[in-house]
């Protein structure tokens, strides 16, 4: 059996063509750089401490805060997680209550677990079509507020994994009418805001704390972010001393080198890469209106909903073919690798990094799937994203260290969870430990199952059974 190194190795030689991040996508041809063991190093004389950075790390910070135009901007080597974990524990105290949208990631969940948050979750409309959910409206956000007068922190995700984005202006305005900061998960956002195509970003939209992932829509290893912040709102010397907690104490100096790198490119390169970068999602999308069963998420432009084109969401409902039948096609017969597959729909995420090449292979082979199948009429509605909302009976951080029983999946109706339940990609919890567990998600997750949709956060995988808060004796 192949070491993981080798399997890497070997899978470098293969024709796959990378539709999922990272957003260098492996072009050599565009991003190089030196053999890696040759640059490993620690903090040595000359090259500065990310902790405290006061030299050529400060100095390469600083290029990225002006490239963003943020008020301040950190480097961070533990991926857009790290950024969530320390922006909110930054921005709240203990037992706050925050106003977070229902489908946040799952490193949100476990920063109102550390800090022993109240949430009080916002749900954004549901996309029946394609099984997603779409923004978080402004009038939704100023109605939570009204009703909720504890509230210290909004916490949002914009743009989502399918590209929807929300209109974090509109939404800013409100929390500033009432001194609370907003933090805008924009993980899938560092590409925005560099060309008119694409949506602003959250940084210049007033959102108070942005976190985005570099490596996500830009050239960039794997595990690289930034979190950009405003000080009107949000203490700094709290975002350092989480940053500084969280973070690794030997961050590696590669990771920090491939973000340098990055933003040198983007800001010595932008006005070019990103036009022809809108050349060729245009010219992709000009061709995909020859579908006739497959559909598309619309590129920005007429539409209503806020979109960033750079997310090729696949639709196969309404046909005879299966998210996991459109990936193990595109995978095994015209070998192109997309990022993720719901129930309804694939995603194949795109950045400056792509060739009109990649581009070109996928279209055709959308068009020849699209022309080898037909479409039908399906009843089968349900998804757990889009379920009756659960009943929380006790905050997170205290379900989590209850006592608790191990049950069979099937008998699970009507007791309190001790565990997550979220689908991954994207990580988006269907339940969250201390809510009551209901029929219909039960009998949502057993058809997810059938998708081969990976179910994460439980401890058996299998899903024949479930933890449950323990009941209390009388």
């Amino acid at each position: 059996m192949d070491s993981l190194y080798d399997k890497l190795a070997g899978y470098q030689a293969e024709d796959v063509y990378p539709m999922h991040m990272p957003g260098h996508k492996r072009n050599t041809k565009l991003f190089e750089m030196p053999n890696p063991y040759s640059m490993d190093i620690t903090e040595i004389d000359g090259f500065d401490d990310l902790h405290q950075p006061e030299e050529i790390i400060l100095e390469s910070i600083e290029q990225a805060r002006r490239l963003y135009g943020a008020k301040h901007t950190y480097y961070l080597v533990n991926g857009s997680t790290v950024g969530l974990l320390a922006g909110i524990m930054a921005c709240t105290k203990k037992h706050d209550h925050v106003l977070v949208a229902r489908n946040c990631h799952k490193a949100v969940y476990n920063a109102i677990y550390m800090h022993e948050l109240t949430p009080v979750y916002l749900y954004p409309e549901f996309n029946e079509d394609f099984g997603c959910y779409e923004e978080v409206s402004v009038s939704t956000v100023k109605k939570a507020l009204e009703e909720n007068e504890k509230i210290s922190l909004v916490i949002l995700t914009s743009p989502t994994y399918e590209g929807i984005v929300s209109d974090i202006a509109g939404i800013a305005a409100v929390c500033h009418e009432r001194n609370i900061p907003l933090l805008v998960d924009e993980a899938h956002g560092a590409h925005l805001g560099f060309h008119p195509y694409f949506p602003e970003s959250a940084v210049k939209e007033g959102a108070d704390v942005v976190i985005q992932s570099v490596h996500k829509t830009l050239p960039a290893f794997t595990q690289t972010a930034l979190l950009h912040s405003d000080d009107k709102l949000v203490d700094q010397t709290r975002i350092k001393r989480y940053l500084s907690m969280l973070q690794s104490s030997s961050p590696s100096y590669l990771l920090m080198a491939g973000i340098d790198k990055c933003v040198r490119y983007v800001s010595e390169n932008k006005e070019t890469v990103f036009s022809e970068y809108e050349r060729d999602l245009k010219s992709f999308y000009e061709r995909m209106k020859e579908l006739k069963h497959l559909t598309l998420l619309t590129e920005s432009g007429n539409s209503e909903v806020r979109r960033d084109p750079s997310k090729i969401v696949i639709g196969v409902a309404g046909t005879n073919l299966s998210a996991s039948q459109l990936h193990e096609f595109l995978l095994n017969k015209y070998k192109i690798q997309l990022e993720m597959i719901s129930r309804d729909y694939g995603i194949a995420m795109t950045s400056i990094g792509d060739t009109k090449e990649g581009y070109d292979r996928l279209a055709a082979a959308l068009l020849e799937i699209d022309g080898s199948i037909e479409t039908i009429t399906r009843t089968d509605k349900i998804n757990p994203y889009h379920i009756p909302r659960l009943v929380k009976v006790l905050e997170p951080y205290n379900a989590m260290d209850e006592d608790y029983d191990v049950i069979a999946f099937d008998e699970a109706a009507g007791r309190i969870s001790a565990e997550y339940i979220y689908f991954y990609p994207p990580g988006i919890p269907v339940a969250v430990p201390g809510e009551v567990i209901s029929k219909e998600l039960l009998q949502a997750i057993s058809e997810f199952k059938e998708t081969e949709i990976h179910i994460k956060g439980v401890s058996d995988s299998s899903l024949q059974t479930l933890r449950v808060i323990k009941l209390k004796e009388a």
